[in-house]
């Protein structure tokens, strides 16, 4: 019976890959549709945090493409990581701040989500890994 209770991960490092493509991409594509779409984009993105709206858009823009494609490869992931939790605290709390929370749930759940990562780390199947020799199996160390 304790056996059947027993609650093992199948495997972390394989999920924590899993979470930095989908996490990793979606930030890739967000990023690249705004560059891509810079010149439409950038006279509507307004100046929420007083440093000047295209300093602002382009700040977005690198965490979500650049930052975004280090988290989707597991390049130095948690440095990577705390640009793009700084934009979805400035999206959550600042720039829907009066908006419904069905409006800004998506950038709730994209915060918890740079939780999660930095606190994982990019795992064992990530160019840390291959670059640096990091890995998060115990017995290696």
């Amino acid at each position: 019976m304790k056996d059947l209770i027993k609650v093992q991960s199948l495997n972390t490092d394989l999920a924590t890959l899993l979470l930095r493509l989908i996490f990793g991409g979606m930030f890739v594509y967000y990023g690249f549709m705004k560059a891509a779409h810079y010149e439409t984009i950038a006279p509507m993105f307004q100046d929420i945090i007083g440093i000047g709206a295209k300093l602002s858009f382009n700040l977005v823009i690198f965490a979500e493409l650049v930052c975004g494609f280090l988290v989707l490869i597991g390049l130095l992931t948690r440095f990577a990581i705390i640009p793009v939790f700084i934009t979805m605290i400035v999206a959550y709390f600042i720039a829907h701040a009066n908006d419904s929370f069905d409006v800004k749930a998506i950038a709730f759940v994209y915060m918890l989500l740079c939780l999660v990562i930095f606190i994982l780390g990019s795992g064992k199947y990530s160019a840390d890994a291959v670059l640096f020799g990091k890995s998060s199996d115990k017995s290696e160390k």
